[in-house]
């Protein structure tokens, strides 16, 4: 891993190299796949975050004891959920938890075309998303925070990158469960400058579909009880 692209980060965490083992096997019921979901996103979730936001001071304020002491704010102000469906959904409410206030979470549909493995938009709610000008818009957040649970060939996560700039953020953070080193590669090279892609584990197969091995299989079909549609 230490030949990674250096906006690539890979946690050592303990607990989620167990947690991401429970998530492999194939006996694990898709109530425990979402719960696996949760804890493994919510501690990728708050090592990305220390290192992507920043504090800045707010107002004085008082405690039950009278006593004042001085607030801190999350920098940058403006920040957006992005996650990508349908599997991003599972990952949402674990970043919902880390940030101290509401965000807006804004859904971006993308599939994999089953013969060229290209990504294929099917949905997008980011609005007024791509300006008359195609400069962008000016009410996009200064941060947009991805929710991509699996980076496989990376088409899908660039796809998603490329869209997300085009609509004017500024910095981008992707959080995932598991990628595949290729795919990693491909998708940290879309916009290098701006974004970071943060990961539980990495794997350094592809089977010729486009699935990482030995991977978790398919996250979207695992939650929602889906497999063999």
């Amino acid at each position: 891993m230490s030949n990674l692209p250096s906006n690539v980060h890979v946690s050592r965490h303990p607990c989620l190299l167990a947690k991401l083992s429970q998530l492999r096997s194939q006996s694990t019921p898709a109530r425990e796949v979402k719960t696996l979901i949760h804890d493994i996103s919510l501690i990728v979730g708050c090592e990305a975050l220390a290192q992507g936001l920043e504090t800045v001071p707010g107002p004085t304020d008082q405690t039950p004891l009278g006593f004042d002491y001085q607030t801190h704010q999350i920098n940058p102000g403006t920040i957006s959920l992005v996650p990508i469906l349908r599997s991003g959904l599972g990952m949402v409410e674990a970043i919902q938890t880390l940030l101290p206030n509401p965000v807006p979470v804004h859904h971006l549909g993308l599939f994999r075309e089953p013969t060229t493995l290209s990504p294929v938009e099917y949905y997008n709610n980011l609005p007024y998303h791509v300006s008359e000008s195609g400069s962008g818009n000016s009410n996009a957040p200064q941060l947009a925070i991805i929710l991509d649970p699996v980076i496989a060939t990376g088409g899908t996560c660039a796809a998603a990158i490329q869209t997300l700039r085009e609509w004017g953020t500024r910095r981008i953070i992707v959080v995932s469960v598991l990628g595949a080193e290729p795919g990693v590669r491909a998708a940290a090279a879309e916009w290098p400058d701006a974004v970071e892609v943060w990961l539980a584990g990495l794997d350094d197969e592809l089977t010729e579909r486009g699935m990482i091995k030995p991977g978790l299989g398919d996250v979207g079909d695992r939650l929602f009880m889906t497999i063999g549609k």
